[in-house]
Order: C-alpha cells, then structure tokens, then sequence
C-alpha cells in the first residue's frame, strides 16, 4: 500500500531521501482520503481522473520545492 511506503520513506533520515517530493495519485477523492494521504507523509493529494496540465502543475511544484 502506498501509505506504507510513504511513511518507510518518511522514516528515512533527509540525506536518505526521507523528503523526497511525494504526491497520492488515487482514485480516492473524498476528504478523509486526502487527509489520510497527508497524515501518512504525501506532499499532495491528486484525485483522479487529472487533466495532463493539473498534474504537470503538481509535478514542477513539488520539483520546485513549493
């Protein structure tokens, strides 16, 4: 499951890639799903379906470190 994943890699100190950018990509789209995401360690949470442009926005902010 993603969320275990993320939290594994959020457990990682930073020089291990512990603050990798992360975003939930997740046919889950209600509130509780997004706060789960969030409380799990993801930077962002993106229900799908998501227009190209909306995740290339998400994609260079997270890059960008925003």
């Amino acid at each position: 499951m993603a969320t275990t994943l993320i939290r594994k890699v959020r457990a990682l100190p930073p020089e291990q890639g512990g603050r990798t950018p992360a975003a939930a990509l997740t046919a889950f789209a209600r509130s509780e799903d997004r706060r789960q995401a969030m409380l799990a360690g993801f930077d962002v949470h993106v229900a799908k379906p998501v227009e190209p442009g909306e995740l290339v926005a998400v994609v260079s902010r997270l890059a960008s470190g925003n």
